[in-house]
């Protein structure tokens, strides 16, 4: 049976962190976000997006990870010299102290105070809208839900929409790659990353022990 270590109240609702075993888990508003018994979705969107940049990326491209969750992400990019400047954008305060100061901080210690790293403690949808937010990625890598059918909140349906992945599009250099996690593979967003403009649309699926492959859908800005 699952151990409770943290509940918390936040504006965006119920945020729990779990022990199953040796492993840590994330449920958000009742939903399962994600546990630390294997990450190989949450590496695969990141590597995903550096060969997306093709060989005429930058040398040490940026990459803006959203959210922090277990951190298998964010750890990730920071194992790998090839990218360059690190920003992670993770809306719940729970979420962050559990990696600053609590029971995620072996995961994701390293790549916190790696200096290429920036945390910001910000929703991911307000921060692509932000008009006063000027930073521009080469990669986007987005992982704040189950997937673009099935979120966390009702708000979050508007980065999937279409203003939303214009205004994720206008986070990107010319060039850059959107990679967006999802628990199941989904020809619909495939078809609204064409209709945003997007180049180069395609998914890459992760077979699971059991039901349907997680997937990583990937569009290009056109430069």
């Amino acid at each position: 049976m699952p151990v409770t270590l943290d509940r918390r109240e936040g504006p965006y609702g119920e945020v729990v962190l779990r022990q199953r075993d040796d492993h840590f888990e994330i449920i958000a508003n009742g939903t399962f976000l994600m546990d630390t018994s294997d990450g190989r979705s949450e590496r695969l969107l990141v590597d995903a997006a550096l060969r997306a940049l093709g060989d005429t990326r930058p040398a040490r491209p940026s990459i803006l990870v959203g959210g922090l969750g277990v951190g298998f992400s964010l750890a990730h990019a920071a194992a790998d010299p090839a990218w360059g400047r690190i920003a992670v954008v993770e809306r719940e305060q729970a979420i962050i102290d559990w990696h600053r100061e609590g029971p995620l901080a072996a995961l994701s210690g390293p790549a916190l105070a790696d200096p290429r790293t920036t945390l910001l403690h910000a929703d991911l949808v307000a921060y692509v809208h932000d008009p006063g937010v000027t930073d521009t990625y080469d990669a986007l890598c987005l992982d704040i839900d189950n997937g673009p059918d099935w979120t966390v909140t009702e708000g979050n349906d508007g980065l999937y929409s279409p203003a939303g992945l214009a205004a994720c599009a206008r986070r990107l250099n010319p060039g850059g790659v959107l990679a967006v996690w999802s628990a199941r593979p989904s020809a619909d967003f495939e078809e609204s990353l064409r209709n945003a403009g997007f180049t180069g649309v395609r998914s890459e699926e992760i077979p699971v022990a059991r039901g349907v492959p997680d997937a990583v859908h990937l569009g290009v800005r056109p430069a």
